[in-house]
């Protein structure tokens, strides 16, 4: 039942990131962390639409969490990689090459066989205040850092950047839900009278608006790579920081457990720099040749390069 929820967060994420970028990617470069994005996205209704699936996400992924550890949902959200592939192969008619599956599925696998080493165990522990500032203020520093670096830089640079600040903002609204979602299942009146309820909408707030300006900055490919593989690993750290979720690091299982890190960062690196996924053209004479993907939806049956790609309406 985790599993299938994750799942099924993972595809309405992947849907979710394909729609938002289409409904921001034409805004001007002057609306980057500024209102004025959010309101370039909200007269799209692509973006609309996606945001109607990340609202389905968020439910599938609350339910999860509450019935699994935060350990065991957030890692499985990197099979957004993959449907992302696929739906970019199969719905839109990219041409999907071997390097692309093979990135996808080492990025996931190789998180995933961290996770299988790890055996992340426990995760029942309800935090302290002190914990929770700790802890918080520890992701808003980092979150802080990113959004600085994202300011200058190449646009690939910028765009992971603001990718990883949102990724780090999503665990931590990750771990604010799963307490949130104690307190529904034992009087959904009561939390009204908890600050993570509160804390869970501002947190969850700043995480879109913050993926807005990554999807906004560079390559959908930079961004989603960092957003993908980045929340999970800070959601471990959460985990263990927070609910006393136990990794397994002792013997040969550290070694194995780097390992798969080495394989999971391998494949994100190579997914970056794929064409299939590159949202906007690429800095470099290496990345002369790539497309933006409005640009791509448009092209006319008639014109060179393969098949048109469907249109979907932006109002």
């Amino acid at each position: 039942m985790v599993y299938i929820l994750a799942l099924g967060a993972a595809l309405a994420n992947a849907l979710t990131s394909i729609f938002q970028r289409m409904g921001v990617e034409d805004a001007p470069a002057s609306d980057s962390l500024k209102p004025r994005l959010m309101l370039h996205a909200l007269r799209h209704g692509i973006w609309l639409a996606g945001f109607g699936l990340m609202a389905v996400s968020f439910l599938m992924q609350a339910v999860a969490l509450h019935v699994g550890r935060l350990s065991e949902v957030q890692p499985v959200l990197t099979t957004e990689l993959l449907f992302l592939v696929l739906i970019l192969g199969s719905w839109f008619n990219f041409s999907v090459g071997w390097k692309e599956w093979l990135a996808a599925g080492a990025a996931a696998a190789g998180l995933a066989g961290f996770l299988v080493f790890a055996a992340p165990t426990g995760g029942n522990l309800m935090p302290s205040g002190i914990e929770w500032a700790e802890v918080g203020g520890a992701c808003a520093v980092v979150v802080a850092v990113a959004v600085a670096l994202a300011r200058r830089g190449p646009r690939w640079w910028r765009a992971a950047m603001f990718g990883t600040s949102a990724a780090v903002a999503y665990a931590f609204t990750a771990g604010l839900t799963k307490a949130v979602t104690d307190f529904v299942a034992s009087d959904w009146v009561s939390i009204f009278r908890h600050w993570q309820t509160y804390g869970l909408a501002g947190c969850g707030v700043l995480a879109v608006f913050l993926t807005q300006n990554a999807y906004h900055a560079g390559p959908i490919a930079a961004s989603q790579s960092t957003i993908v593989l980045v929340d999970p690993l800070a959601s471990i750290l959460i985990g263990v920081g927070l609910f006393g979720d136990d990794l397994r690091t002792g013997g040969a299982w550290g070694p194995m457990e780097a390992l798969s890190l080495l394989v999971l960062f391998a494949g994100a690196l190579v997914l970056c720099r794929s064409p299939l996924v590159s949202g906007v053209k690429g800095e470099g004479e290496e990345h002369s040749d790539l497309l933006t993907v409005r640009h791509r939806m448009r092209r006319p049956p008639e014109a060179p390069g393969g098949p048109a790609i469907p249109q979907f309406p932006n109002g």
